[in-house]
């Protein structure tokens, strides 16, 4: 399903633009492409006064798995927006220790508190925080939409299967440039 329209009370959600996560080897986009349609986005739901959240990941969930994870000591700015993601008066700021952006956080709480419908979900890392997020968003009653070109992976074949088989099941999809156009109609 292509994206069809936005709700007067639609949310952007931009997921881990963080000095920790920008860095990662990441496919098909490269960062800083996401990070420039994230920031324009941003610039978007600004001017449309419409309320945008930041949110970044410090720490994991606790359990075993399969997949080696990162050992010792991560830099101290691992958990720092870049700058062009920095933190802007009115914004809702959510740090999360798990993938969803809702998981132990008031995410949904400030969304609610705001009389938010509809969220639009970007960043970084498609199959991992931009889906479980998405899958939060949707199964509290959101509708969601996913700005597919404004996301990037760390695996190809994850970030094309969140896109191609996750994504419509969760919400509708569309580029940047669909929901700014969109937006315009406000």
């Amino acid at each position: 399903m292509a994206l069809t329209t936005l709700d007067a009370k639609t949310a952007l959600i931009v997921i881990d633009l963080q000095h920790g996560i920008v860095r990662l080897p990441v496919t098909p986009l490269a960062a800083d492409v996401v990070v420039e349609r994230c920031a324009q986005l941003v610039d978007a739901f600004h001017a449309k006064n419409l309320p945008v959240v930041k949110v970044n990941v410090a720490g994991g969930a606790p359990g075993r798995n399969e997949q080696a994870r990162h050992s010792g000591e991560l830099p101290a700015d691992w958990a720092v927006l870049v700058p062009e993601m920095a933190l802007q008066a009115g914004e809702i700021a959510a740090t999360k220790t798990t993938w969803g952006g809702f998981h132990n956080t008031d995410l949904h709480a400030q969304l609610q508190e705001r009389g938010v419908t509809q969220v639009v979900v970007c960043g970084i890392a498609t199959s991992i925080g931009v889906e479980s997020t998405a899958r939060q968003a949707y199964e509290l009653g959101y509708n969601v939409t996913l700005a597919t070109d404004a996301m990037t992976c760390l695996n190809a074949e994850t970030h094309k299967n969140s896109i191609e088989r996750i994504f419509p099941r969760l919400g509708e999809t569309g580029s940047t440039a669909d929901v700014l156009a969109l937006l315009k109609s406000f």
